[in-house]
């Protein structure tokens, strides 16, 4: 059975997960879900989704990002010192999905990769439909599930089909 998706996923976009507190004043690391602190460019405002929010967003006015040893840190004047920064620590930074930036010929969005279907590229056999991805050390995998069975793989070595 195909997860299902709710209407609060579908109408945010995650851009980055907080992690550790970075500095004294309050700034956070952040793994980021983006293609880099340039996404973050003229936002003001992102929505933050953390553990004890019971799915509630809470709004935070973005002062600056920037990129340190490939990790994205945030500040905010949602925290202004250690102690404060810490509560957000594994909190999710999200935008509505209508404020997903532009995207430039042959890129894509994963999350728009939800539901596509998998084809042999030989033959067009349907394999299956992506329901997912599995972050690591390299590219993104794919997760596929078809009639019985799922797998993953490197999005180069398949073939999509939209809805």
């Amino acid at each position: 059975m195909e997860p299902q998706r709710s209407e609060t996923e579908d109408a945010w976009v995650t851009l980055a997960t907080l992690g550790r507190v970075w500095g004294r004043r309050g700034e956070l690391a952040a793994e980021s879900l983006t293609s880099g602190p340039g996404r973050f460019d003229g936002v003001q405002q992102v929505y933050l989704f953390g553990p004890g929010d019971a799915g509630q967003a809470r709004p935070i006015e973005l002062e600056s990002v920037w990129e340190h040893r490939g990790r994205l840190v945030f500040s905010s004047g949602a925290s202004t010192s250690i102690s404060d920064a810490e509560p957000l620590q594994g909190a999710e930074v999200r935008l509505p999905r209508g404020e997903r930036a532009p995207l430039t010929d042959g890129e894509f969005y994963q999350s728009d990769l939800i539901g596509c279907q998998v084809v042999e590229r030989s033959t067009g056999e349907p394999l299956g439909s992506v329901v997912g991805w599995v972050e690591h050390s390299g590219p993104p995998l794919i997760e596929v599930r078809g009639e019985g069975k799922a797998f993953s793989g490197p999005l180069r070595e398949v073939d999509l089909r939209g809805d």
